[in-house]
């Protein structure tokens, strides 16, 4: 994609959604395994680390769009190009999709030959003038009937491995997937990267805004977006574990045994910056001050931590009692 003076159009905007989700399986996979359900194209390998998580990492695939872009002033403008998409597995457990697009202010009034849209992968071209800010609202706010949904590719990446057959689609215990939806808005090269909105809404819905410097790849924003993602899928999925009502009414046993996943499966997974690029690394300073989301952690790990050596102390007294 080119500028009228022929050199390349710069983005102004990346946006992206990231899907959060319980692996549906019984038994968390193995790095072997999780390289397996993540090779999503023959000709490139899944990246995966074990230190300091086992994290796998997909290649990524294309998907072509050609619609009208999200907008909230009712601004019809068509765009194309390809959408970027992968997919994340941590520790086995946690499944994750991401997909994202730049877009640049200004575009042609004319279709070009899909060959120009595929030698810039990840790039959606409007036609004509971008309203920018009206494309981030519309964006953050979803999309309307005929519009751009990057949330329904990120989808079908996440439904399209949940069929795999290595799954037993069966889960250690019930929980309910997040949508983090984000918009950064391209800074100048040197301007250091900043979070200025963070909001949790209904529906498991998230959405946050950025300022990302031209310098940094917006598959590096995606990856810090991934990160938070998960962090607060944890948060959300233990706080609904210990709001339980079942949780609440149990005693003894039962009380250790209704815990007995958030231990198992959840406790070790919190480790916020492990896989972001350093670059981005210090954006997680702001999500600690407010909301504190390792406080919020901590002191729900604590009222785990509490109530089993609360229930640990009757059991005991019942083992030594001489019967």
């Amino acid at each position: 994609m080119t500028t009228v003076s022929g050199q390349p159009a710069r983005e102004v905007l990346v946006c992206g959604e990231v899907r959060t989700c319980l692996l549906p399986s019984l038994q968390a996979l193995d790095g072997r395994a999780a390289a397996q359900l993540l090779r999503l194209r023959a000709d490139e390998h899944v990246r995966v680390s074990e230190r300091p998580t086992m994290y796998a990492l997909s290649p990524e695939v294309l998907t072509g769009v050609d619609c009208r872009l999200p907008t909230s002033n009712g601004a019809k403008v068509r765009a194309v190009g390809t959408v970027v998409a992968r997919a994340a597995l941590t520790e086995g457990r946690l499944l994750q999709s991401t997909a994202y697009f730049g877009l640049p202010a200004v575009g042609p009034v004319v279709r070009r030959p899909w060959g120009q849209y595929l030698v810039r992968p990840g790039m959606v071209e409007p036609f004509g003038k971008l309203p920018e800010q009206a494309a981030v609202e519309g964006v953050l706010c979803g999309p309307g009937r005929g519009e751009l949904d990057i949330g329904a590719v990120a989808e079908g990446l996440l439904a399209q491995l949940r069929r795999h057959a290595l799954l037993d689609r069966r889960v250690p215990f019930k929980s309910s997937p997040t949508r983090l939806r984000w918009v950064a808005r391209r800074e100048s090269e040197g301007e250091r990267a900043s979070l200025t909105n963070f909001t949790v809404a209904e529906g498991g819905l998230r959405t946050m805004e950025l300022g990302l410097p031209e310098d940094v790849p917006a598959a590096v924003a995606a990856g810090l977006c991934e990160d938070l993602a998960l962090h607060d899928w944890l948060l959300t999925a233990v706080q609904h574990m210990l709001d339980n009502g079942r949780i609440g009414a149990a005693d003894g046993l039962s009380a250790v045994e209704a815990l007995r996943p958030v231990v198992v499966h959840l406790l070790h997974l919190w480790m916020p910056r492990a896989h972001v690029d350093p670059v981005l690394g210090h954006m997680w300073d702001v999500l600690e001050e407010k909301p504190g989301f390792s406080r919020q952690w901590e002191n729900l790990s604590r009222r785990i931590r509490d109530r089993l050596a609360l229930q640990a102390v009757p059991l005991l007294y019942e083992a030594l009692s001489p019967r």
